[in-house]
């Protein structure tokens, strides 16, 4: 990964800027990935693998990203941080994510892996080569950090755990005939390039609460006559979906 130069001249267009190389490739906002081979969808889901792999095994101390985020007590500062954000901008009562903010805290699991953290890792935002099955650009850094990968990892493997209609999932689907693997594969994959431990239930279900959290807000701010989209009321309403996966997650495990 390289940082893309930036100019802090304002004077040059008015603001800091910095400049991003083009590049030519294939965007699928469906996990199904249509129109692709069978064997091509596994090789790309293959490559999201690898692609999470490589850049949580990047020394972000060596290339100067020690100043990106805060290394240590991830998940204690992210909880801390998605429960005030739920109090502030949620929209009716919501046991599920009430359940979750009390759960969550007292289980984190011990460890204190640190790598650069995409923070919205998924099919939707890797490009992939025009005719190739393989990754050349990482889409959206704007939730990057500092973080726990096994969150990073979590998070990517949600299209395993949500339905078509759910934002970015496939479950339900006959993974086999599409040469999608699973997300036991999937996971394996990532792990002989990262073996940063095992991902956890606690790991989906904190995906989930952020994720909930997160369309609770545009729903705050569709209500409040803010949305940017007009579908705002229905993937707000989302929220509640991702806090009943969550609890899901941690029944079946339970």
């Amino acid at each position: 990964m390289t940082q893309p130069p930036i100019d802090a001249d304002a004077d040059v267009i008015g603001t800091a800027f910095y400049v991003m190389e083009r590049v030519e490739g294939r965007v699928f906002d469906d996990c199904a990935l249509p129109g692709v081979a069978p064997d091509e969808r596994r090789s790309m889901y293959f490559a999201m693998a690898d692609t999470l792999a490589a850049l949580h095994s990047v020394d972000w101390q060596g290339i100067g990203l020690a100043d990106f985020g805060r290394p240590l007590n991830y998940f204690e500062r992210q909880i801390d941080r998605w429960t005030r954000q739920w109090h502030s901008s949620k929209t009716r009562d919501l046991p599920d994510v009430e359940r979750l903010v009390e759960w969550l805290p007292r289980h984190i699991p011990s460890g204190n892996a640190t790598a650069i953290a995409h923070g919205d890792f998924r099919i939707g935002n890797l490009m992939f080569h025009p005719t190739q099955p393989r990754v050349v650009a990482v889409l959206d850094w704007e939730l990057s950090t500092l973080g726990h990968p096994l969150a990073d990892l979590a998070y990517s493997a949600l299209a395993w755990r949500l339905g078509p209609d759910e934002y970015m999932g496939m479950r339900g689907r006959d993974l086999g005939p599409l040469g999608i693997p699973s997300e036991q594969d999937y996971i394996d994959r990532y792990s002989r390039g990262a073996p940063f431990g095992e991902v956890k239930p606690f790991h989906f279900a904190f995906a989930l609460f952020r994720l909930a959290v997160i369309f609770e807000g545009i729903a705050a701010r569709s209500k409040s006559g803010n949305a940017a989209s007009e579908s705002a009321d229905r993937v707000g309403a989302l929220s509640a979906v991702f806090a009943r996966r969550a609890i899901e997650t941690l029944e079946t495990a339970s």
